[in-house]
C-alpha cells in the first residue's frame, strides 16, 4: 500500500534535494507550494534517514518526521520469515520441539543429553522427546556452545515449544558442572558447635530428677489383625512413561472391546530347524542375512491368511472390512516399552527379504530411531514369547486388528511318531482372536494351518 504525505515546502527547497532517497515515486509537475508525495514499499528501508536530508532554510520539524513515520508504519504490511526449528537474531538461536507425525499433539521432555557449556554440532541431539509411539530428538539448529535449559525435564511440550538456548560463538557461556552446586543454606548457615568468640558450645546439664520425671515412651502396640506394612522409606515412586501409558490404554480397550478367545496347539519343528540347517550357510553366502525361524513362520501365517481371509478382516461399526493386502506387524520388546513395526506386503516377500526387514525394524527398534510410519497399520501380528522361554500363553489382540498368534519356546518332549516314543523339539502355538467376528472353526483352521506349513515347508513351494 502506497502512503500519501502532503506537506507545505517552503522557497527554495525543491522535493528531491529534501527527500533524497527517502521517497522512491514523486509526482511530476506538481507545485513547489502544495507537493504531492508518494511512498513506495521499497523505500521504507530508507525512512529512519529522513531527518538527516533537510537542507538550510528548510522548516520540517522533528514532530513533522515522526508524522510521516507513523503514517509509513500504518500503511505498510510487515511479513516476518521464521525457521521451522529455529528461531534467534544474531549471536543466539533457539532449539525448539520439531513436528512429531500427525496423530502426536505433544509429548513429554525425557531427558537433556546435553548440559549448559557443552559444545554441539549442527543437527546433533540435545534432547529426547518421549510421544505415546516412539522417541523423537530434538537435534541443534546450529554449531555452537548451549547456553541454558528453557524447559525442564518432565514438562509436556507441543511442536514449537522452546527448549534450549544456543550461543554460535560461546561467549559468555560457563560450563556448570554439578558438584560446583553449593547450597547458599549450607554455606551461609553457622557451625551450631561453636559460640561468636569460637568458644564451643556446652549443652545444658539435665538434673537426676529431670530424667525421673521424663517420661519412656512404649512401643507401639498392634492388633493381631493388623497387617505389618514395609515402611515407606523401602519403596520408590517413579512416573509411567507415556509409552506405557499408551500400552496400557490400548491393550485395556482392546480388553474392553474384543470378546477374545485363544485357542492352542503344538507344532513339531523338527522339519523346519533341518532345513535352517542345512541351508544357513548357502543363505547367508548369497542374501547376507541369516535364516531365522520368524521368516518361516511369517511365510506360514501368509498362507493362512490367504486360505481364511476372514483372520485378515476386521470390523467397522456395522461393516466387515476385509483387507486384500497383508501386512504383518512383529512385536518386539524393547527396555522402553513394547512396539509392534509392521512388513509391509509381506505376501509379496521371500524368505531373505523377510530375514533383511525384521532385522533393520528390530535394531531401530532397540535403537529408539524407529518412526511412527514404520508402526502404523498392519493386519495381523505374530508375538514371540519363546525368545523370553515363555512355554505358553495367551495374547491380546493389537487393536484395530482381529486376531494375534502367539509363539513359544522350543522344548525337546516324548512324542509317538510312527508307533515309537521319539523326542522332538516342540513349540506351542496360541491365536487369540475376536470371537465377535471370528467363528472357532475359522480360528483352528488358521492354527491348523501354521501348523502343517511349519512341520512341512515343501507346501509353501506346492501351494497345497
Amino acid at each position: 500500500m502506497l502512503g500519501v504525505v502532503r506537506r507545505r515546502i517552503g522557497t527554495g527547497c525543491s522535493s528531491a534535494s529534501v527527500l533524497r532517497q527517502s521517497f522512491k515515486v514523486i509526482r511530476p509537475g506538481a507545485s513547489a507550494s502544495g507537493e504531492e508525495i508518494l511512498l513506495h514499499p521499497r523505500g521504507l528501508t530508507h525512512v529512519r534517514n529522513f531527518s538527516h536530508h533537510v537542507l538550510l532554510g528548510c522548516s520540517i520539524g522533528l514532530r513533522q518526521t515522526r508524522d510521516v513515520i507513523s503514517s509509513v508504519h500504518s500503511g505498510a504490511t510487515m511479513q516476518k520469515w521464521i525457521r521451522p526449528f529455529s528461531s534467534g537474531d544474531g549471536d543466539v538461536v533457539e532449539a525448539v520441539v520439531p513436528f512429531m507425525g500427525e496423530s502426536i499433539s505433544d509429548g513429554t521432555l525425557a531427558k537433556f543429553l546435553k548440559n549448559p557449556g557443552d559444545r554441539v554440532e549442527v543437527d546433533e541431539p540435545i534432547a529426547q522427546i518421549e510421544t505415546d509411539k516412539v522417541t523423537i530428538d530434538v537435534v541443534s539448529p546450529e554449531a555452537g556452545v548451549l547456553k541454558e535449559h528453557v524447559a525442564k525435564e518432565g514438562d509436556t511440550v507441543e511442536p514449537g515449544t522452546k527448549i534450549a538456548i544456543i550461543s554460535k560463538s560461546g561467549e559468555g557461556v560457563a560450563h556448570v558442572a554439578p558438584s560446583e552446586k553449593i547450597p547458599e543454606k549450607a554455606a551461609s548457615k553457622p557451625s551450631p558447635a561453636a559460640t561468636p568468640k569460637g568458644e564451643p558450645k556446652r549443652k545444658p546439664e539435665t538434673t537426676a530428677a529431670e530424667k525421673t520425671k521424663a517420661p519412656v515412651p512404649s512401643p507401639p502396640k498392634h492388633s493381631a489383625t493388623e497387617p505389618q506394612l514395609p515402611p515407606k522409606e523401602r519403596e520408590r515412586r517413579v512416573p509411567m512413561t507415556r509409552l506405557r501409558k499408551r500400552v496400557a490404554t490400548r491393550l485395556k480397550d482392546s480388553q474392553n472391546t474384543f470378546a477374545m478367545l485363544t485357542t492352542f496347539n503344538e507344532v513339531d519343528m523338527t522339519n523346519l530347524m533341518k532345513l535352517r540347517s542345512e541351508y544357513k550357510d548357502a543363505f547367508v553366502e548369497k542374501h547376507g542375512v541369516k535364516l531365522g525361524l520368524m521368516s518361516g513362520f511369517v511365510k506360514a501365517a501368509v498362507s493362512a491368511l490367504q486360505h481364511q481371509p476372514i483372520i485378515n478382516a476386521v470390523i467397522d461399526g456395522d461393516d466387515i472390512i476385509y483387507r486384500d493386502y497383508i501386512d504383518i506387524s512383529i512385536a518386539v520388546g524393547t527396555p522402553k516399552g513394547l512396539v509392534v513395526p509392521v512388513i509391509r506386503n509381506a505376501d509379496r516377500m521371500n524368505f531373505a527379504e523377510i530375514e533383511k526387514e525384521i532385522n533393520t525394524l528390530a535394531k531401530k527398534a532397540n535403537d529408539g530411531t524407529i518412526s511412527i510410519d514404520e508402526m502404523a497399520g498392519g493386519s495381523f501380528t505374530i508375538s514371540n514369547g519363546g525368545v523370553y522361554g515363555s512355554l505358553i500363553s495367551t495374547p491380546i489382540i493389537n487393536p484395530p486388528q482381529s486376531a494375534i498368534l502367539g509363539m513359544h519356546s522350543i522344548v525337546s518332549r516324548p512324542m509317538v511318531v510312527g508307533g515309537n516314543i521319539v523326542p522332538r523339539p516342540m513349540m506351542y502355538l496360541a491365536l487369540t482372536y475376536d470371537h465377535r467376528l471370528i467363528d472357532g472353526r475359522e480360528a483352528v483352521f488358521f492354527l491348523r494351518r501354521i501348523k502343517d506349513v511349519v512341520e512341512d515347508p515343501r507346501r509353501l513351494l506346492l501351494d497345497i
